[in-house]
C-alpha cells in the first residue's frame, strides 16, 4: 500500500543491521524488496527454538552457498548467539546478511559480536509524508505514522494493541523491569515530558521510584527505539540556556494515546503539542533517510526564548506552531536565536495557508515545509 522510500538496496553493502520499532514495516520492506531471497523469520516460535537449541544450525544450512548470497535474519535480538555464526559465514563464505530488529537492548546485553564492522546500522521509521499519497495532516497528527495505524480513521484500538504488546513482549518477555506496573506508569507520566525538556526528578516523585529507576527506564525507550532524546543547543554569546535533552516517544500516536488525547481539535494545546510532534518526527526520519550529519537541538534560555529545532551549527533554525494565524509572540524565539546568531535561516512552520517572507522569517504552510524538508531544501 506504502512504497517506502529508504534505499535499503543502495545502502547494502556485505551486511546491515536494520534497526525500527515494532509494526514500522521493517519485515514488509524486507520480503517485498528481497523476493526468494533466504529468509529466517525468528519470530516463528519453532524457528526461534530451533536455532536456541543450536546456532550451529545456521551454519550447516548456508555452509554451501555461493559468496554475495543474501541472508536475511528477522528480529535477531531474539537470538544474539547466532551473530557469531554470521560472523563466521560473513568472514570465511562471503556471505552478505541483513539483520533486523527492533532492540539494541538484547544484543547488547549479551556482549554480542558486533560483526567487526562489517555490517552498518541503519533505522526505520514510521511513514514519512511522501510515502503517503493521500496524505491527510489531522489524521496524522492523531494516529501518528505508524501504517497500521495512520490507516484507519481512529487508532485508539490499535494504539491500545501496540502499548500492551510493546510491555509484554519487548519488557516482560525480556525480563527488562521487575515491576511492569511501574514502568507502565512511567510510560505514562514521560508521555507528559514528551517534547519538554526532561526533569528526572519530578518524573521520578510521579511515578513513585527514585531517579536512577528513571533514568533506566529512559534507556530502555531508547534500547528498544521506542524513544529518543533531542539535545540542547549549547552555544552561547549572551543568554544562559537550558542543557537538559528534550524527550520525544519514536511517533506521535504513542504519546497521544499515553496522554489520553484522542481527539484533537485544531486550536487546543494538546493539538499544537502532538503537531510539533509530528513535524519533528519528520525532520529526524529526513535526517536519518539522507545520511545528514548535523545534529538536531532545541534552543531554550532562561528568560523562555525558544527554538524548537537547530539544524548543525546554527545552519537553520525552526520553530513550529500549529496556529493558522501566526502573531509577533511567535517569531520571539527565531529573532532572539538570530540575535546570537546572525546567519542562520530562520523557519517558522505553521498552519497558516500561504507561505510567505515575513522579514528575515520564511513563513511555511506545514506542507509546504514538508515538501522542501524531502526535497532537500530546508538541510
Amino acid at each position: 500500500m506504502y512504497r517506502r522510500i529508504f534505499d535499503i538496496e543502495g545502502r547494502l553493502d556485505e551486511g546491515m543491521f536494520l534497526l525500527g520499532a515494532r509494526q514500522t514495516g521493517k519485515s514488509t520492506l524486507l520480503k517485498e524488496r528481497f523476493k526468494g531471497e533466504i529468509y529466517f523469520d525468528l519470530l516463528d516460535p519453532d524457528v526461534k527454538k530451533g536455532f536456541k537449541r543450536n546456532p550451529n544450525s545456521l551454519k550447516q544450512a548456508l555452509w554451501g552457498k555461493p559468496p554475495g548470497t543474501l541472508v536475511i535474519i528477522d528480529e535477531i535480538q531474539k537470538v544474539p548467539e547466532l551473530l557469531d555464526i554470521v560472523h563466521t559465514m560473513m568472514a570465511e563464505k562471503g556471505l552478505w546478511f541483513i539483520l533486523s530488529g527492533s532492540s539494541a537492548r538484547k544484543l547488547k546485553k549479551s556482549g554480542a559480536n558486533t560483526l567487526g564492522g562489517r555490517a552498518i546500522p541503519e533505522t526505520f521509521y514510521p511513514l514519512v509524508w511522501p510515502e503517503v499519497t493521500d496524505f491527510q495532516l489531522d489524521r496524522a497528527v492523531r494516529n501518528g505514522m505508524i501504517p497500521r495505524h495512520y490507516m484507519v480513521e481512529d487508532a485508539t484500538k490499535r494504539l491500545k494493541g501496540y502499548i500492551e504488546l510493546y510491555l509484554n513482549e519487548e519488557i516482560r518477555e525480556e525480563g527488562e523491569v521487575r515491576e511492569l506496573d511501574a514502568f507502565e506508569r512511567f510510560m505514562e507520566v514521560a508521555a507528559i515530558s514528551d517534547g519538554e525538556i526532561l526533569n528526572y526528578s519530578n518524573i521520578a516523585s510521579d511515578c513513585g521510584v527514585s531517579v536512577k529507576t528513571v533514568q533506566s527506564y529512559f534507556r530502555i525507550l531508547y534500547d528498544t527505539l521506542v524513544g529518543y532524546e533531542i539535545p540542547a543547543y549549547r552555544k552561547t554569546v549572551k543568554r544562559r540556556v537550558i542543557q537538559a535533552p528534550r524527550f520525544y516517544y519514536f511517533d506521535v500516536g504513542i504519546a497521544n494515546y499515553l496522554m489520553g488525547r484522542h481527539s484533537l481539535r485544531r486550536g487546543t494545546d494538546d493539538y499544537g503539542h502532538a503537531f510539533e510532534h509530528f513535524v519533528m518526527q519528520e525532520i529526524i526520519a529526513y535526517k536519518g533517510y539522507n545520511d545528514k550529519r548535523d545534529i538536531i537541538s532545541y534552543w531554550r534560555t532562561y528568560d523562555k526564548k525558544e527554538v524548537d529545532a537547530v539544524i548543525g551549527d546554527a545552519r537553520v533554525a525552526i520553530e513550529i506552531k500549529s496556529s493558522e494565524q501566526v502573531k509577533n509572540k511567535h517569531k520571539a524565539g527565531l529573532r532572539a536565536f538570530k540575535e546570537e546568531h546572525p546567519d542562520c535561516r530562520l523557519i517558522l512552520v505553521s498552519l497558516e495557508a500561504v507561505t510567505r517572507m515575513s522579514d528575515d522569517i520564511e513563513m511555511m504552510n506545514v506542507l509546504d515545509f514538508l515538501k522542501k524538508l524531502w526535497g532537500g531544501e530546508i538541510f
